[in-house]
């Protein structure tokens, strides 16, 4: 299966695009402006959207991915997400105030949107892939989310500090071949980190130690402008497991 990096970063500016990831051409996992990119004949195409949790760098494009091809699909988008972050776009985003409410429109019966609850641990199968919601430890409800190709799995930490539930999901896959991680800020803001829910190189470290397996691991949502001290602090503490920076445009397969 082919996964499309549209954006891996914790912010903007200039190249720099937050969370979005293109699982072959069907299926958005978060919604951040990386998905702004897209041709509206790739927009129309998507017909589910995975939301690790509720922030603005990961849900932002949303309404406007769905505004972009109002006219373009068979059915309705469909929205998969944990119950509070389904809650909190109910409240804060399509609500006729800030964005026009599609899961009423344009009939509550065949709305624009349809949103799916999702819970951890429990597999939603889109064609051939398996997409199971993993643990994590954020500032707002989230998840992870495992893709599961059969014959490998790829995992997407989304927004999480330190969690040990996460780690132990890792070591009970047998065909993970490859970790998507979030390391938002340097080492020395390890207080922020905690209260916020993001990992430092040093959390990072700590929990990659845990792994049973050898995974290729791929960094990101880091802070816009300090990526390349992130990656020397990654470095320095975790080596061993020969740590990436992810990129925008990259295509991995799995």
């Amino acid at each position: 299966m082919r996964l499309e990096i549209l954006g891996c970063s914790g912010g903007i500016g200039g190249e720099r695009r937050t969370m979005a990831l293109l699982l072959e051409r069907h299926v958005l996992i978060d919604a951040g402006s990386g998905a702004g990119d897209l041709s509206l004949e790739c927009i129309a195409a998507i017909n589910h959207v995975f939301l690790t949790h509720c922030h603005l760098d990961h849900v932002a494009f949303l309404p406007l991915l769905c505004d972009a091809t109002l006219g373009s699909r068979d059915g309705p988008l469909t929205v998969h997400a944990l119950p509070e972050t389904i809650a909190a776009l109910k409240e804060c985003v399509f609500n006729f105030k800030l964005w026009p409410d599609y899961t009423a429109l344009p009939s509550p019966d065949q709305p624009y949107i349809v949103f799916e609850p999702v819970a951890v641990g429990e597999t939603v199968r889109i064609g051939a892939c398996g997409i199971t919601p993993l643990p994590a430890k954020h500032a707002v409800p989230a998840v992870g989310y495992r893709l599961d190709s059969g014959s490998a799995s790829l995992v997407y930490s989304g927004d999480t500090t330190l969690c040990d539930a996460f780690w132990q999901a890792l070591d009970a896959m047998d065909n993970l071949t490859c970790l998507l991680i979030e390391a938002t800020f340097l080492n020395a803001n390890l207080d922020g980190a905690e209260i916020s829910g993001h990992m430092t190189p040093e959390l990072l470290a700590a929990g990659l130690r845990r792994l049973r397996g050898n995974p290729a691991i791929y960094v990101v949502h880091m802070e816009p402008g300090r990526e390349a001290e992130s990656m020397r602090q990654i470095g320095a503490v975790a080596a061993a497991f020969w740590p990436a920076m992810l990129n925008r445009g990259d295509v991995l397969e799995f």
